[in-house]
C-alpha cells in the first residue's frame, strides 16, 4: 500500500455505518448487493473526503463522489501531506473513527512494478494505500504517522495500462518458482485490502478484469475481509486470493474491524467456485504463551471444514511478526493491550526491511525455531497444505 495507521480509543473499537451509496459501477455489475448492506455500512461512514483536484476531476473520482453526496470535501495538494491527518499526534485517540469516516482521493504518480520473489514475482503499483480495518500490527501506518484511512488512486486506467504493458514485456514464465509454476504473479494489494476497496469503487474489479485477459500472469492479494461482491467478478483463475489467518483469540485482540477468522475460512470454497485461486497467509505468527496449541487448533479446524477441492489447490505463506518502535508508541495511545503481545524486547532484534525501514523482529534463533515448529504443526494437522514460503 502507500502506508496507513489503524485505530480507535482504548477499549473496543467503534463499528459505524457506511455511506448510503447507490450503485453506479462502471460495469453494470450485479456486485452492488453487499456494498450497500448494513454489514458493509458498519465498515465505512464517509463524512470527510480529502482529495487532490485531479483525482476529483477524474472519471473514477466523480463516480466515488456521486455516492457521497453529504461528505465534506477538502482539496489538498498531495494525498501524502495532509497536516490534519498525517503527523497530528492528536489523532491517535481517533484512530478507528478516522478510518471509518475519512477517505482520501489521490493520483498514483509513480507507476513502477518492482521485483519481489517471495509472495509474488512482482509488486504492482497498488490502487490504494491504507485501510478501513485497524490491525494493530499493520506496517502501512509507519510512513504516514497518526492516521491511515483509505487513500484511493483514481487514475486506475493508468495503473491497469502499466500492469498490462509490464506483463506483456515479460513473455511466458520460463521456470517454475515458489510464487507459481507457470504464471507471473503480481501482488496488486501490497498497501491496502482489495476486498475493502471494493466497497468504495471498482478499482479491484478493473484489475481482476485486466488479469482475466493476461494468460501469462495472475493477480494476487491478501485479505482479512470477506466481501461477497467479489464473487461476481469472474476472475477465470487469473486472480489469487490469500485469506490471512491467525488463531481466533489473537484475531479478536489484534485484527480490529476484520471479518472473523472462521468466516474467512468458510469463504474459501465460495471463492474457489467463483473462479479464484485460494491460498492462505498464516500471518502474522505471534509468539506468546500457548501459541503452539492455538495454531494446532486452527490448523485442525482448517482440515475439518475445508472441502477436498479447496485443499487440492491450496498453498500457504508463513509470516512471522515484524513490528516497529513508532507503531508501538502509536498503539499505546489507542490499543495498549495489543502491545502486551506485540512488543517483546527480550525476544526481538532490530532489522532493516527490504524498503529500508528499521523494524524489529524475533531474534534469528527464536524465529528459526518457531518456523520449524509451525511447519511441524502443518505436517501433522494439514499435511495437504503446501508451504510456498516462510519468512
Amino acid at each position: 500500500m502507500d502506508q496507513p495507521p489503524t485505530g480507535a480509543a482504548p477499549g473496543e473499537p467503534e463499528q459505524q455505518a457506511l455511506f448510503g451509496w447507490s450503485d453506479i459501477a462502471v460495469e453494470p455489475a450485479a456486485h452492488s448487493a453487499f456494498r450497500d448492506s448494513p454489514e458493509a455500512r458498519r465498515m465505512l461512514d464517509v463524512r470527510e473526503v480529502y482529495a487532490e483536484p485531479a483525482a476529483l476531476d477524474s472519471p473514477r473520482g466523480r463516480q466515488i463522489m456521486a455516492r457521497l453526496p453529504g461528505a465534506r470535501v477538502t482539496e489538498v495538494a498531495s494525498h501524502w501531506r495532509i497536516p490534519s491527518l498525517h503527523g497530528n499526534e492528536g489523532n491517535i485517540a481517533r484512530w478507528v473513527r478516522i478510518k471509518t469516516e475519512t477517505l482520501v482521493l489521490g493520483m498514483k504518480r509513480t507507476l513502477r512494478t518492482r521485483p519481489n520473489g517471495r509472495s509474488a514475482d512482482w509488486i504492482a503499483p497498488g490502487p490504494s494505500n491504507g485501510c478501513a480495518m485497524a490491525c494493530a500490527y499493520c506496517y502501512v501506518p509507519r510512513r504516514k504517522g497518526y492516521a491511515n484511512p483509505i487513500t484511493l488512486f483514481t487514475n486506475i486506467e493508468a495503473i491497469v495500462a502499466h500492469v498490462r504493458s509490464h506483463v506483456r514485456a515479460q513473455g511466458p514464465k520460463r521456470e517454475p518458482n515458489q510464487c507459481d509454476p507457470q504464471a507471473w504473479v503480481y501482488d496488486i494489494g501490497e498497501n491496502g485490502d482489495c476486498s475493502v476497496d471494493a466497497l468504495v469503487c471498482d478499482n479491484t474489479a478493473d484489475l481482476v478484469a485486466a488479469f482475466r485477459g493476461l494468460p501469462t500472469a495472475k493477480a494476487s492479494f491478501a485479505t482479512k475481509f470477506v466481501n461477497p461482491d467479489l464473487l461476481a467478478l469472474d476472475p477465470q483463475g487469473r486472480t489469487r486470493v490469500r485469506f490471512s489467518l491467525m488463531p481466533p483469540d489473537d484475531a479478536r485482540l489484534l485484527d480490529i474491524r476484520t471479518s472473523p477468522v472462521t468466516q474467512r475460512i468458510a469463504a474459501a470454497a465460495d471463492f474457489l467456485d467463483a473462479g479464484y485461486e485460494v491460498h492462505f497467509n498464516l500471518s502474522p505468527v505471534i509468539l506468546r504463551p500457548g501459541w503452539q496449541r492455538d495454531w494446532a487448533d486452527l490448523l485442525s479446524h482448517l482440515d475439518d471444514v475445508l472441502p477436498v477441492r479447496v485443499k487440492q489447490q491450496a498453498a500457504a505463506e508463513i509470516i512471522m511478526l515484524t513490528h516497529n518502535q513508532s507503531l508501538h508508541e502509536v498503539n499505546l495511545g489507542w490499543h495498549p493491550r495489543a502491545e502486551e503481545v506485540l512488543w517483546q524486547p527480550a525476544a526481538q532484534e532490530t532489522k532493516r526491511s527490504q524498503n529500508g525501514a528499521i523494524n524489529v523482529r524475533y531474534t534469528q534463533d527464536i524465529k528459526r525455531e518457531s518456523l520449524t515448529h509451525i511447519q511441524q504443526l502443518i505436517a501433522t494437522h494439514t499435511p495437504w497444505l503446501r508451504v510456498r514460503y516462510a519468512f
